[in-house]
């Protein structure tokens, strides 16, 4: 059974996931600027908690609302595209590797455009989307606290890479999983030419 969806606006999960995006730049200073790794990887891991949090919340009292299924993804996207710019920058990931999730983004932007030119809203995230973002959001601080404290490297750097390679994979697939759900509804509404 499916979640009644709310216009409500201050509601926990949706201040959950201004938070988040209000941490956006912090996480970005901290990493580029002072190159305090260890505190970004703590922005970059409340982040990831918070995400987990506002969805739980939001099914569990009832608080799912329009704000929130764009306030949510959003907040993801930016987290994973500034982290992958910033690891280019930084030489923590190699250029090729974002260009190909960049790619993927922009595809599937490209496709939910279509798809509301037909009149569809964007579809829902699906389980793949979500596995995606786990991996990626919780590789991610991994790969710095690895970064951080060489001590713990170790453990954490094989850790990171894995969730990462894991999210990036699943990324990829879930983008090609919309692709097609939306060539299909859209080749589903055109009518035949005759």
């Amino acid at each position: 059974m499916t979640e009644p969806v709310t216009d409500r606006v201050w509601t926990i999960p949706n201040i959950l996931s201004m938070l988040r995006l209000a941490g956006v730049p912090l996480f970005l200073w901290l990493l580029l600027g002072p190159e305090e790794d260890l505190w970004a990887a703590i922005v970059l891991g409340l982040s990831a908690l918070t995400d987990w949090a506002d969805g739980k919340i939001a099914r569990k009292f009832g608080q799912t609302s329009h704000l929130g299924q764009l306030l949510d993804p959003a907040a993801d996207r930016l987290y994973i595209l500034s982290t992958l710019l910033a690891f280019v920058l930084r030489g923590f990931v190699p250029w090729w590797f974002v260009a190909l999730l960049v790619v993927r983004d922009v595809s599937v932007g490209i496709a939910l455009l279509i798809l509301r030119r037909h009149g569809y809203e964007a579809l829902q995230v699906n389980y793949l989307g979500k596995a995606a973002t786990f991996c990626l959001l919780y590789g991610f601080p991994l790969l710095l606290l690895a970064r951080a404290a060489s001590s713990l490297e170790t453990v954490t750097l094989p850790l990171a890479y894995a969730f990462i390679v894991w999210g990036a994979v699943l990324y990829l697939v879930a983008g090609a999983h919309y692709i097609r759900q939306i060539a299909q509804i859209v080749r589903e509404d055109t009518p035949a030419v005759r």
